[in-house]
């Protein structure tokens, strides 16, 4: 394997492996690339001209981002990365949940999983394919991984495009905006309103404060759940915004951030949920998707968590998990 001509400290070297390089794939690498958080990125596809291909385009950049070395790979160059990213799989199509996915990307990983085992103990497993919630619970049964270290993208979109919908009518930088998704990432997940804020104060406490209307609740929940639908059905795909959400879970692996995000986990008894994968606020960093925060919800809010689980079990059920 050619070094990266000495210009990367061994010590600061940082691989990811990137499994499926389809257009989430391949813009998952892309956003990663132009972060500069991996010296070492490799691409495996069951196509491997495609992932040559794009493993060629990227490098072309070489003169504008940090020294990075970038190719096509086997699912065993996989092994010894800080972080394997699994994208590939059939995507959504126009009309199908995420959930209508789950045989087919099912026998993909299984396929896959073992061919690609880590043979570090600190490499982390993020999954990305959909149904991300089934498919992370899956990947903790069959590889018998520890479950921090086997972590799904979960709901990390969809808070952000909770964050999104608030800061336009709210007129102020979705960065400032603190708002959780839970459950799971698809048709039955959760926003939290009673914990969503700005400058600590509550969204009603805050339009008030500025004298503007009241969200209207309803309207911004069906955007945020049915975004995915919207775009696939104008562009056929999502892929952009959920490439910069695994960028930001990278980041807060690698650089060991301790970052609060809603990645997918092992429930692990969380609000007496067991037995399923989903997402909750939880801490991030080089352990992987290290605490989960069980945090206060209202009665309403809890019980639509259950429900939420309760369809992940029905569909893990299925599998025979």
């Amino acid at each position: 394997m050619k070094k990266l001509l000495g210009l990367v400290n061994p010590a600061a070297a940082r691989k990811i492996a990137v499994v499926g390089v389809g257009a989430v794939g391949a813009s998952v690498a892309y956003a990663l690339m132009i972060a500069g958080l991996p010296t070492e990125l490799v691409l495996v596809d069951a196509n491997r001209a495609k992932a040559e291909g794009e493993a060629m385009d990227l490098s072309h950049a070489a003169a504008f981002v940090k020294p990075i070395r970038i190719y096509e790979g086997d699912y065993e160059d996989c092994r010894d990365a800080d972080i394997i990213i699994f994208t590939a799989g059939a995507g959504q199509k126009p009309g199908e949940a995420r959930l209508d996915l789950v045989q087919k990307n099912f026998a993909i990983l299984k396929d896959s999983l073992f061919r690609m085992m880590p043979d570090r103990a600190d490499t982390i497993l993020l999954m990305v394919s959909n149904p991300v919630d089934v498919l992370t619970y899956a990947a903790v049964k069959i590889t018998g991984l520890p479950p921090e270290r086997v972590i799904g993208s979960g709901t990390v979109l969809d808070s952000s495009r909770f964050r999104h919908e608030i800061s336009r009518h709210c007129g102020v930088d979705a960065r400032n905006v603190h708002a959780y998704v839970v459950g799971e990432h698809g048709d039955s997940e959760v926003l939290l309103w009673s914990l969503a804020n700005i400058a600590g104060a509550g969204i009603g406490e805050f339009c008030a404060l500025k004298d503007i209307p009241s969200v209207n609740r309803e309207e911004i929940d069906y955007r945020v759940r049915n975004a995915a639908y919207e775009i696939i059905s104008r562009k056929g795909a999502t892929y952009y915004a959920i490439s910069l959400a695994v960028r930001r879970i990278c980041e807060s692996i690698l650089r060991d951030e301790h970052s609060i995000l809603t990645v997918s986990g092992l429930a692990g008894g969380a609000y007496g949920i067991d037995n399923c994968c989903l997402s909750l606020p939880a801490v991030v960093d080089a352990r992987g998707r290290a605490d989960v925060l069980a945090l206060p919800l209202t009665g309403e809010e809890e019980k639509a968590l259950h429900q939420s689980a309760e369809v992940l079990k029905g569909v893990i059920g299925k599998l025979g998990l």
